[in-house]
């Protein structure tokens, strides 16, 4: 094992660590906003806006990330011409954008799901006797709604945020230089893909690992309802 070798690979591969949490935090962001945007939608049962949901989630859930991640940047620039005329080439033509972008709507369609199971787990004798009390729905969605359903889909919503992390991986494939294209870069010079893959994927497994933690901790938090009562 060469040691100085490691040392001296593992803070270049550390270079791309913001970019890779950058990637992976804006697009978790800005996919479970739009997730629970969906998923409220798909609770008012109008099939004209029932079934487009349902054709994305179909589309997006059915497909390779990596295929999605081609479209978008290479696919949307057939149409230029267009893009320019909306003002939204300048965005289009960044592969950062456009990896956001694919990364965002795919996890959307997955959270979406994740997120219409929670609503759907709360009882609904708890929203029944909160509209007696007199909330309002905005009220009921707030205060009764939303902690269940945020209980009941915190554990599989995690697995998504994990596989968000791995996913941003593949923006390399678009010449974004996080921790993998930086991975791709060393070995190119050195050849020595074992190494360079094996501190990839530590680091990989350190960040993923601490997540874990972090969301462990949330659902702990969450539930102390669940947890015996102290003597």
């Amino acid at each position: 094992m060469d040691v100085s070798f490691f040392a001296e690979i593992i803070p270049k591969l550390l270079a791309g660590l913001p970019l890779t949490l950058q990637l992976a935090g804006f697009s978790i962001l800005y996919g479970a906003i739009l997730a629970f945007l969906l998923a409220l939608a798909r609770r008012l049962e109008m099939p004209v806006i029932d079934w487009p949901i349902r054709s994305f989630v179909a589309l997006f859930r059915g497909t390779p990330l990596l295929v999605q991640i081609f479209l978008i940047y290479y696919g949307l620039g057939q149409f230029r011409p267009s893009l320019q005329a909306l003002g939204l080439w300048g965005l289009f033509r960044e592969p950062y954008w456009c990896a956001i972008l694919a990364l965002t709507l795919n996890t959307a369609a997955y959270g979406s799901e994740i997120i219409r199971g929670g609503l759907g787990s709360v009882p609904k004798g708890q929203v029944e006797a909160a509209q007696a009390a007199g909330m309002s729905p905005f009220l009921v969605l707030r205060r009764i709604i939303m902690p269940v359903a945020l209980r009941q889909a915190l554990p599989a919503y995690g697995n998504e945020i994990i596989l968000m992390v791995k996913g941003t991986s593949l923006a390399s494939i678009i010449t974004l230089m996080e921790i993998t294209g930086i991975a791709h870069g060393i070995i190119s010079q050195t050849y020595r893909a074992i190494e360079v893959f094996a501190c990839a994927g530590a680091i990989y497994l350190a960040l993923n690992f601490l997540i874990t933690r972090i969301l462990g901790l949330i659902e702990y938090r969450l539930s102390a309802h669940l947890r015996p009562a102290a003597a």
